[in-house]
């Protein structure tokens, strides 16, 4: 099944992140949020990324022919007609189910729907529509244009049929699909890297290390662009948070339990980049306060 339009829910980092690359590999993008203002920063934001992509000789094509194939859209009842919807809303589950079941009042037959969900089993989402076996995960990693995976996931009664469309799907728009066979809470890559993170902050908690040298020792030790407290920064310290929870009250996995201090972040409202302050203090534009 060849993917010609898609609808978007959730302008937010990672909807605006999907919306743009879908527009880069030539899909027709339909960009849904609750206000118009939301809309006008993602594309915004859209605007100044494909800007830099271009600048840099990765991209070709015009920004405003790209651009161009984005439309923002405060009611999505209007676009019944796309072949893909996906759901890019905060790790909630009531949240997500009331989108999927207003999302399986309209389109057509043959639309598929999927959560970009990075936690939440898709099985739980899918399962108050009359069409299960035509949801699946789709879950991209942020920042979308930049990573190159992105999830593919299964639930209990998504059909082999999807399964295929969702691959075809990801490669389409420049993207490597790691195929998840079982709708384990958290996937396979968080699942690994949430680990890591957790025992970062739990060393953090203990005095060990500081943000710093941990960020530092992982870059240099391991080879990622990125420590554990710059990406928890990044990714927003909520969802983590979220993610963190959907996991553990689904396993009951001991290991996964949010720690203290990221509970206590979260909660205070210090997010990360988004709000200006998580594990590290930021500027307006995004850069990081010296120390």
């Amino acid at each position: 099944m060849k993917i010609g339009n898609i609808l978007i829910i959730g302008a937010g980092l990672m909807g605006s992140g999907i919306a743009q690359v879908c527009a880069q590999a030539g899909i027709q993008v339909f960009m849904n949020d609750v206000s118009q203002e939301i809309l006008n920063h993602a594309l915004k934001g859209i605007r100044w990324s494909v800007g830099k992509l271009i600048e840099k000789g990765k991209l070709k094509e015009d920004l405003e022919k790209i651009m161009a194939r984005i439309s923002p859209v405060t009611d999505f009842n209007q676009t019944s007609q796309v072949d893909l919807a996906i759901e890019a809303v905060f790790e909630k589950l009531e949240l997500k189910q009331e989108i999927f079941k207003k999302l399986d009042q309209f389109g057509r037959p043959e639309t598929l729907f999927a959560s970009n969900t990075s936690a939440i089993p898709t099985t739980e989402i899918a399962a108050v529509t009359q069409r299960p076996e035509r949801v699946l995960g789709l879950h991209f990693f942020n920042p979308v244009p930049m990573m190159e995976v992105v999830e593919v996931v299964k639930g209990m009664k998504t059909s082999e049929e999807t399964m295929r469309a969702g691959v075809e799907f990801v490669r389409s728009i420049g993207k490597e699909p790691i195929r998840v066979e079982s709708d384990v809470p958290g996937f396979l890559l968080n699942r690994i890297n949430l680990v890591g993170y957790i025992e970062a902050i739990r060393l953090l908690e203990q005095g060990i290390g500081t943000v710093e040298d941990i960020d530092k020792g992982v870059r240099l030790a391991f080879g990622r662009r990125m420590g554990p407290f710059e990406t928890g920064d990044l990714v927003g310290l909520d969802v983590s948070y979220g993610a963190l929870t959907a996991i553990y009250e689904e396993s009951k996995d001991a290991r996964y339990y949010p720690p203290q201090l990221l509970r206590r972040k979260a909660k205070a409202g210090e997010l990360g980049r988004k709000t200006g302050r998580g594990w590290y203090e930021y500027n307006r534009n995004g850069s990081k306060k010296e120390k």
